[in-house]
């Protein structure tokens, strides 16, 4: 999820579903963990279609030449930064993001392992090519991530 000034007007929101990838939690030695998901740059959702559609389009996400946006963590940290490459509209660039263990343990429903963990980190559009309309619209955008993951099935 990604809140973002607006002419000065609104906090507009926007967010993206669809995550596809691989946690691999080590419980005992969580810097030994890693993490690498994807996602549909057309799984964007802001509320407005006209908003997403230009919103994918060439000035900002350039969905078209470039479908999927992804994170591949670098390094896993218990207390402090744990960094990645985050790649969106083509662009790579390392983040650090700030994150937080919510919980692992067994899922009373699912019964099987499951962990789950928030994150958040704060990017400049800039860095990505999307930089278009700044300062009128933010170049700088929060990103909070909350995220669930099963034990995959053997």
């Amino acid at each position: 999820m990604f809140p973002y000034d607006h002419l000065g007007y609104s906090r507009t929101t926007g967010m993206f579903s669809g995550f596809e990838g691989t946690i691999m939690f080590d419980e005992a030695d969580p810097r030994a963990s890693s993490v690498e998901v994807s996602f549909p740059a057309e799984s964007l959702i802001t509320g407005w279609p006209a908003r997403e559609g230009h919103f994918l389009s060439d000035d900002f996400f350039g969905a078209e030449a470039n479908p999927v946006a992804s994170f591949t963590s670098t390094a896993i940290e218990v207390t402090g930064d744990n960094t990645g490459d985050l790649t969106i509209n083509g662009i790579t660039q390392s983040v650090a993001l700030d994150a937080k263990l919510n919980q692992a343990s067994n899922h009373p429903m699912q019964e099987k392992p499951w962990v789950g963990c928030d994150a958040t980190t704060t990017l400049l559009r800039s860095d990505f090519d999307m930089g278009n309309f700044a300062p009128f619209v933010g170049d700088e955008v929060e990103i909070y991530i909350s995220i669930e993951a099963a034990a995959a099935d053997s």
